[in-house]
């Protein structure tokens, strides 16, 4: 068993030796890295490419295009693979091989490659080290200092950490409380006031924020009364379909739509009629479509959680003072999402003040926070290298066509990267038709893989815990895709 370990990561070395090797003997026309999109247009001007014609030419002049590519299509079927790496690090670490050392370090190794999160930070190694054969040590820096931004991951790290916070779960579970208990609290009524309530809370206080509340607050009143696998998954890919669709009511909390809304003048009103209605009507009926699939169930469940004693925290164990103090901490990170120095000397005053109220607190945990900012800043490191195959895709693509194609995009892409792309489409910044079929199709199909949008793997991270052997990217689509398919009908309908 060790011995498979060993030479499937073997392999994986000398493949990344050989991607290097191709570097070196490859010469690259290129004289600045990464080239622009504007770059590309003024060397394609006057010529009258195909789709494929487009492509083959960039290629040509960036060979570095197809190893970036390349590199970014192992990271994807990497997390495919993810949990078959789990599943090998327990029958390492349960394996009766004497030598104990050895089958700690095989097990850690498993274990780490079998971590989704730090996929991406795995994979952007060899294509860090391509950028310096190919480039040089200063286009490296360049690139991190000019190209791409990490202001995202970090957001997502500090406002993961507040929202994750007691005072701020209290609050959010009390609001919630109130509205199940229409239904006199029941496992179905929590189910439903969550799926659906929390991830419109991710229009104003950002969606990483509504999902690590949505996340916790399921564990705490659903995943807790070991539902099956098949409504386990279920709810998870419909948690992430809702929060992916649920930031449509402004436009400022969204990524994929605060990518665009300054260049795209989008205000609260547009931004509502032409993707908050229809998500509204989208969340709604796909959650209850699925209550009314699994309803046997959830009386189930509602029988084993009355067999359970339920420990319920007093709300009055925290003044009113120090939730204020977190929700307006929670207020100057989102307000601030743009300027990570702020948003880090925020959260470095709101550690000083958790520590002086520490009776009223918790203990924070960075290491999922961080975990899953690991996990953007390397998306976020291979997304800016994308942009000379998805650009021109988008562009060949009329209405309906774009929207699928965004949709399908977004599966294999943070959405918030797709929409940033097709703002710098210059038919787009007028054709109001074409910038709905691009937020459509970037939000609708943010639900299908762990990164398709930025607050996933924050769900991931907090649930992966109640999926035995970790959460398979198979049945996450497959979960996903009936509400994907229904929010694609009420984005289409009219």
């Amino acid at each position: 068993m060790q011995n498979k370990v060993f030479h499937t990561i073997a392999g994986c070395v000398f493949f990344l030796i050989f991607l290097c090797g191709v570097a070196c003997t490859v010469t690259c026309s290129a004289t600045s890295f990464p080239i622009t999109l504007q770059d590309y247009q003024a060397l394609e001007a006057g010529k009258n490419f195909s789709l494929v014609g487009i492509l083959k030419h960039r290629i040509q002049v960036t060979p570095f295009n197809l190893i970036a590519t390349a590199l970014f299509l192992c990271a994807i079927i990497h997390t495919f693979f993810a949990s078959k790496f789990t599943q090998l690090s327990k029958k390492i670490t349960c394996s009766n091989t004497e030598n104990v050392v050895k089958k700690h370090f095989w097990g850690t190794i498993c274990h780490f490659l079998g971590e989704v999160e730090v996929i991406f930070g795995i994979w952007a190694v060899p294509l860090l080290i391509c950028i310096v054969i190919f480039f040089g040590w200063h286009a490296l820096g360049h690139y991190f200092n000019n190209v791409v931004s990490f202001a995202e991951p970090i957001f997502v790290v500090i406002i993961m950490a507040i929202a994750a916070t007691r005072p701020i779960l209290l609050l959010a579970e009390s609001v919630l409380e109130r509205i199940a208990s229409i239904g006199k609290g029941t496992v179905a009524t929590w189910w439903i006031s969550i799926l659906i309530i929390a991830p419109f809370m991710g229009s104003f206080i950002t969606e990483p924020a509504a999902m690590t509340i949505g996340a916790m607050l399921l564990a705490k009143q659903f995943y807790n009364f070991q539902p099956s696998k098949k409504l386990c998954y279920a709810t998870l890919g419909l948690l992430f379909v809702n929060v992916s669709v649920g930031g449509t009511l402004t436009h400022f909390a969204a990524p994929p739509i605060l990518m665009v809304a300054h260049k795209w003048h989008l205000t609260i009103g547009r931004v509502f009629m032409l993707l908050g209605q229809h998500a509204i009507v989208g969340v709604i009926s796909s959650t209850l479509l699925y209550y009314f699939v699994f309803k046997k169930e959830f009386s189930d469940l509602q029988r084993k959680r009355n067999n359970v004693e339920q420990r319920r925290e007093d709300d009055n164990k925290i003044p009113m003072g120090i939730t204020i103090v977190h929700c307006l901490f929670l207020a100057w990170t989102v307000l601030n999402l743009h300027t990570p120095a702020l948003v880090i000397a925020g959260f470095l005053f709101f550690l000083a003040f958790v520590k002086a109220t520490k009776i009223y607190q918790d203990n924070i945990s960075l290491k999922s926070p961080i975990l899953v900012g690991f996990f953007l800043a390397g998306l976020v490191t291979f997304g800016g290298l994308q942009e000379w195959w998805i650009a021109p895709v988008l562009k060949s693509l009329k209405e309906f066509q774009l929207f699928i194609g965004a949709t399908i995009l977004t599966a294999f892409n943070d959405n918030a990267a797709i929409t940033y792309l097709s703002s710098l489409v210059s038919e787009f910044a007028t054709n109001l038709s074409m910038q709905k079929a691009v937020l459509s199709g970037a939000v609708t199909g943010g639900g299908l893989t762990v990164i398709a949008n930025a607050p996933n793997p924050a769900g991931q991270n907090i649930l992966s815990k109640y999926f035995a052997g970790g959460i398979s990217p198979l049945y996450l689509f497959l979960g996903a895709i009936i509400p994907t398919l229904l929010v694609a009908l009420c984005f289409n309908c009219w």
